[in-house]
């Protein structure tokens, strides 16, 4: 029976399961507890968006075929409110804008790549309580032969919108009450042939079908007649067919029923991520409608941006202030998406006295600007963690995937980032006078001399002019920490390196 941990982690879903691997991946073999003996395939979220497609790239998860372009772009269209009005659009370097792929799969690849960097997973172990100091937690562990007690220096909470751990240690939330009540269903449809496909809109509601004819069809009402049901409270068959049939105004029969669940626009994100020892991700931090397949992605860029820190914090090599960081970076992403999602609800909403949003809605998503902005809230490419009061444009962007020449050979962002250590990149004018400043981080950060590729001299970061650079510091989840412009400034690349992957170590000579 394990009873120590440096981390333990509440809640074994695809976001407990990916933090672990990359807790991993950097030396800290955490615990899971996940009371379930087994994933659970469920249908629902099945999308992943941009910047995860990206993020999962750089970390090794998902592959690149070829190195495509920065400059030739792809897209795919996508909903927003249910109308087919957003364009999600990528570089080919990046990845396509959308990639289809299961919670279920997701949690299975990310399971198995803990288990092989040294992660135990306890399935049929549930979290039921803690106690904190400050040098650890004590958490009680429900398991198959009754409550342990299982102390760790750092406990998070992955364990969903019912989290016992956010509960425990006391969190507070900032939410909203819910305005439509939905039902998700994969049943058999009597006549397959009665429902159409994709996203309807009626005067009594909306409908989201994936119709298979000879198997299994989900099936998703969204209901905005009050009052609401009662949160968790079982859906029925029956409720899915009277539902549906409203919605579509004939009779719909609906037969074998798999899996019926309901949810709503209820939101909830913490007033903090972090108390002391105890950490929130996931579901367990944020809550909210799943209208643009966004719950799933946010809690995925919780764990990568946590992951290194966490594990710098746990090795002791940085202070527990670098905890901090990911409060203040991720809490503001999980806020906009709150913003929108209930700005979708409310386009959404039934009835001929909201035509006129759904159309000034419409409108001004024809102009290609505000459709960009809002498809980079929808697909993550518009998350920056820019420090408070930085003055260059680049800090805390997302590096693109960058082609650059190397002692190796050619090797892009994607490949360099594949490891899970810090980049420093440092062009020849600069290589001699900063790389001996990089070096006294000893193994912590990669350090590389590196000539760009034609398009990848300057940055290209957005709309706006490119930025040009002699040397660049890359978190280990893909943002930039510190960018050197023409002349060597040893000062910064200092104070950059300290600031966000701990002093010089001890063990190496200085």
């Amino acid at each position: 029976m394990i009873r120590q941990a440096s981390v333990l982690i509440a809640g074994g879903g695809p976001v407990g399961m990916l933090l672990a691997a990359e807790l991993g991946a950097r030396g800290i073999g955490a615990v899971v507890v996940e009371p379930h003996p087994r994933t659970q395939d469920t249908p629902r979220a099945g999308t992943l968006h941009a910047r995860s497609v990206q993020s999962l790239l750089r970390r090794g998860y998902l592959r690149l075929h070829g190195r495509g372009s920065l400059e030739e772009m792809q897209e795919t269209s996508f909903h927003f409110g249910g109308s087919p009005i957003l364009r999600i659009a990528t570089p080919t370097a990046e990845g396509p804008p959308i990639h289809g792929q299961s919670q279920a799969s997701l949690e299975q690849a990310f399971e198995a790549r803990a288990r092989e960097l040294g992660a135990a997973i306890l399935r049929g172990h549930r979290f039921t309580g803690l106690r904190q100091d400050p040098d650890g937690v004590t958490a009680t562990i429900e398991g198959p032969d009754g409550p342990y007690e299982l102390t760790a220096d750092y406990l998070v909470g992955c364990d969903g919108a019912r989290s016992d751990v956010r509960r425990a240690a006391g969190f507070a939330c900032t939410t909203h009450e819910a305005t439509f009540a939905a039902i998700v269903g994969l049943v058999r449809l009597r006549d397959p042939y009665s429902v159409p496909p994709g996203w309807t809109h009626t005067a009594e509601g909306w409908l989201l079908a994936n119709v298979h004819p000879a198997g299994h069809s989900r099936i998703i009402t969204h209901d905005f007649r009050l009052p609401l049901p009662e949160r968790g409270s079982p859906a029925t068959l029956e409720e899915l067919q009277r539902t549906l049939s409203r919605i579509l105004g004939r009779p719909v029969a609906l037969a074998d029923p798999t899996y019926l669940d309901r949810f709503s626009d209820f939101t909830r994100v913490a007033d903090r991520y972090r108390a002391g020892r105890v950490l929130l991700a996931g579901d367990a931090a944020h809550v909210h409608a799943p209208l643009g397949g966004q719950g799933l992605n946010t809690g995925l860029q919780d764990a990568f941006n946590l992951g290194w820190k966490l594990a710098l914090v746990a090795r002791g090599e940085a202070d527990a202030r670098l905890l901090d960081t990911y409060d203040a970076e991720r809490r503001p992403v999980a806020e906009a998406v709150v913003a929108n999602t209930r700005v979708q609800a409310a386009v959404m909403r039934p009835g001929p006295e909201n035509d006129h949003l759904r159309e000034f809605t419409a409108r001004m998503f024809r102009h290609p600007g505000v459709n960009r902005e809002a498809a980079d809230v929808i697909s993550g490419q518009g998350i920056a963690y820019p420090p408070e009061g930085a003055t260059d444009p680049a800090v805390g962007r997302f590096l693109p995937n960058l082609a650059l020449r190397t002692p190796d050979g050619v090797r892009t962002v994607v490949e360099l980032l594949t490891p899970g250590r810090p980049l420093v990149l440092l062009r020849p004018e600069v290589a001699d006078a900063l790389e001996p400043v990089a070096a006294r981080w000893g193994e912590r950060v990669a350090v590389l001399r590196v000539e760009p590729e034609p398009d990848s001299a300057e940055l290209r970061l957005g709309p706006g002019a490119p930025l040009p650079w002699s040397a660049l510091v890359c978190r280990p989840d893909g943002y930039l920490a510190w960018r050197g412009v023409s002349k060597a400034n040893t000062t910064g690349l200092r104070e950059a390196l300290a600031d966000w992957f701990g002093p010089v170590p001890e063990r190496v000579e200085v």
